[in-house]
């Protein structure tokens, strides 16, 4: 809820001004009608260029989620957030696992609580156990050494604007990644930047089962 304060002046019968005082109100709506799109639209309500690929999202979740539906009114929004999923899934060498688990570190770096909750279910999927998960969010995962060593380097990227330590960097490469998955990591990052910024842009309804909390 926001409030505001307006002054409402009080006249005599006359109408001679005779006094001003300030009271408050309060809108429930305000947010949503000043602050980010409608997070449901209809297929024939968002833009021609958004639909066959909104479509197609409902049918892989079962539903239009807010995220989806949310970005669905800007077609330059939508088809790079599935761009950049296609070319990760065409050339990418990351496993689900991998993928959900940098998901995670970001999110929780860049405090979205929707896609903490999102890549929550996704981490499940791709074989993640609840404590697993939790651990990658604190910044912990010590359970997997490998994986340690590169979200530390996907977390450093997040909050040091793409900078990186250099010992981060060798450590990740000592733990067994390749340089060429180490540079491939930007674009990870990079996706869950997009998402991470774009829910806080609009600030997207949860429509999700919330991470557990930390």
């Amino acid at each position: 809820m926001v409030n505001s304060v307006v002054e409402v002046t009080l006249r005599d019968v006359g109408g001679t001004s005779i006094a001003s005082t300030y009271v408050s109100t309060a809108s429930t709506n305000q947010r949503r009608a000043t602050h980010g799109p409608d997070s449901r639209p209809h297929h024939s309500e968002c833009p021609e260029q958004s639909r066959d690929e909104l479509k197609a999202l409902e049918a892989k979740f079962g539903k239009v989620i807010n995220i989806h539906g949310g970005m669905a009114h800007s077609p330059v929004v939508l088809q790079s957030y599935i761009a950049i999923q296609q070319v990760i899934a065409d050339y990418g060498s990351f496993d689900a696992r991998t993928r959900e688990a940098i998901a995670l570190a970001v999110g929780n770096a860049d405090e979205c609580n929707y896609c903490q909750a999102a890549h929550t279910g996704g981490g499940k999927a791709a074989g993640l156990t609840n404590d697993e998960m939790i651990a990658i969010r604190r910044g912990d995962a010590e359970f997997d050494a490998k994986l340690d060593a590169l979200l530390t380097l996907a977390r450093q990227y997040t909050t040091n604007i793409g900078s990186v330590e250099d010992a981060s960097w060798q450590a990740a490469l000592d733990a067994g990644w390749s340089d060429e998955q180490l540079t491939e990591l930007s674009a990870h990052v990079t996706l869950n930047l997009l998402t991470n910024y774009f829910n806080h842009f609009v600030k997207t309804d949860l429509d999700l089962p919330a991470a557990p909390t930390l």
